[in-house]
């Protein structure tokens, strides 16, 4: 029977931890069920999350441990929420997206980041500060699976995501479309970040961790961005890096936000 049972589900479409489903909840998500440790029946800190759940109609189900003891992830604390597979926009549908009327576009994009953490925090930090959309590749990039969707802590849920077979052709048409292409590189002719022009329809491209952007791509953006390096390391994590860019367009776009 437990076989069985996992034989019919795909990792990928888990939310685990409590926070994390009570997140996915909150944001929205149509969980198709929740799966809850037996022996965490009586947790206090579960009770709001299963009362909202039984709310919206999505079914609880208590589990012995052995059935948790078959799942990959090792933070889900005895509650796992079962989502359906992530849908996708497509280009054209992030193309044909504005947060609002007459605002700027922005737009980020991924070339070939693998790791799931790195991609996940972007989608929240893109999200968080009104990005239209995010764009990665199909191939040699982290999708959206379990680990990306708890370190997005809900926010694939409301951030429109594409999947690309050639990020370079993605750009063309990001250009062709009106949207100026900036791309993250430490290259010393890039130039510094905050003495870009964020303030334009804009796509920021984040390269993979450790390599970096790609040749083909670096050839395809408009201009290139660094962020200032005056300690003894040569680079940022990806998503940090992303975050400091991503709000640098905002700080630029919004002048409420400036000093």
């Amino acid at each position: 029977m437990e076989r069985r049972r996992f034989d019919s589900l795909d990792f990928d479409n888990f939310v685990y931890g409590i926070h994390a489903v009570g997140e996915a909840l909150a944001a929205g998500e149509r969980l198709r069920a929740i799966h809850v440790a037996a022996d965490r029946s009586k947790d206090a800190a579960l009770r709001a999350m299963l009362a909202q759940a039984k709310e919206r109609g999505v079914p609880i189900r208590f589990e012995r441990r052995v059935f948790f003891e078959k799942i990959p992830f090792k933070a889900h604390q005895g509650v796992v929420g079962i989502a359906p597979p992530f849908a996708y926009a497509s280009l054209p549908d992030v193309l044909a997206t504005r947060r609002s009327p007459g605002t700027l576009r922005l737009i980020v994009v991924l070339d070939h980041l693998t790791d799931p953490h790195n991609v996940g925090a972007i989608v929240r930090t893109a999200e968080a500060a009104g990005a239209d959309g995010l764009v990665l590749p199909e191939r040699r990039s982290a999708g959206v699976n379990a680990t990306v969707r708890k370190a997005a802590a809900g926010a694939a849920e409301h951030l429109p995501i594409a999947r690309v077979a050639n990020v370079a052709h993605a750009i063309r048409a990001l250009k062709k479309a009106g949207t100026w292409v900036a791309g993250a590189d430490p290259a010393p002719e890039a130039l510094q970040y905050d003495r870009a022009d964020f303030n334009r329809d804009l796509a920021l491209v984040i390269g993979a961790e450790g390599a970096g952007l790609s040749a083909l791509v670096k050839r395809e953006c408009d201009y290139l961005v660094r962020l200032p390096m005056q300690g003894r390391v040569g680079s940022l994590n990806a998503s940090v890096a992303a975050a400091i860019l991503i709000y640098e367009a905002l700080r630029q776009r919004d002048r409420s936000l400036r000093p």
